[in-house]
């Protein structure tokens, strides 16, 4: 790496200085994300008909897929039918969540649910070596109707629960996810962030790629996690 890539060198008391400047904005930032989970929890809410998914046991009713529980996030995992190798983005995002056994004692669930026949999708989830639980809406409105329409993007949708009836309340797509990824906040406290084009660095600093450059493939993902076929 070039010296002109580096950070300047500086004493400690000046490098204390400039962490404690920069500490005021990121607890500023902390409280206003605080703010904006208050409003979030304020959001008024749509009621849901009773859409039924297919699930690894066969057909299941949108209140179900809550498996008791009250609160339900999904996420909308993109679907190429015929493709071997789905979204890369969506791969590598659920491949995150190997560890959601804490969301009970919250009274939640996390689930993935797909455009793609549920054997294509399972098969998928074995391929990949992803740790969720997924359902299909290929025979179901449910996609269309939470922002993931058959051919379109991912959506993460947050659903409460009243008895048999389903409530929509929360929706977000795009980068309205990276709060919810544990790779971008790693990343962004590196010296060098994500070395993506549209990210404001030093003169010098390696950048330029275009977004998702580095993220890891389906490919890679399967090779590390997934089941040999």
């Amino acid at each position: 790496m070039a010296a002109d890539a580096m950070p300047p060198v500086v004493d400690a008391a000046t490098w204390q200085r400039s962490l404690e400047a920069l500490r005021d904005r990121e607890k500023a930032a902390t409280r206003e994300l605080d703010a904006i989970a208050a409003q979030r929890r304020r959001l008024p809410m749509v009621e849901m008909p009773d859409y039924i998914l297919e699930g690894e046991d066969g057909p299941v009713r949108l209140v179900d897929v809550f498996d008791g529980k009250r609160q339900l996030i999904v996420y909308n995992h993109m679907w190429f039918p015929g493709e071997r190798w789905q979204c890369g983005g969506c791969t590598s995002f659920t491949a995150q969540f190997t560890r959601l056994e804490f969301l009970a004692d919250y009274d939640a669930r996390f689930v993935i649910v797909t455009q793609g026949p549920i054997d294509e999708a399972l098969a998928y989830k074995r391929r990949v070596g992803n740790a969720m639980t997924w359902y299909s809406t290929a025979n179901s409105d449910f996609g269309a109707d939470v922002g993931a329409p058959p051919g379109g993007a991912f959506a993460l949708n947050v659903f409460l629960r009243d008895g048999e009836t389903a409530y929509r309340t929360w929706h977000t797509t795009g980068r309205g996810l990276e709060q919810l990824a544990h790779t971008f906040a790693l990343v962004d406290v590196l010296p060098y962030g994500r070395q993506e084009d549209w990210q404001e660095s030093p003169a010098g600093h390696p950048k330029g790629e275009p977004p998702g450059t580095r993220w890891l493939s389906p490919q890679d993902i399967a090779a590390y996690y997934g089941q040999s076929e």
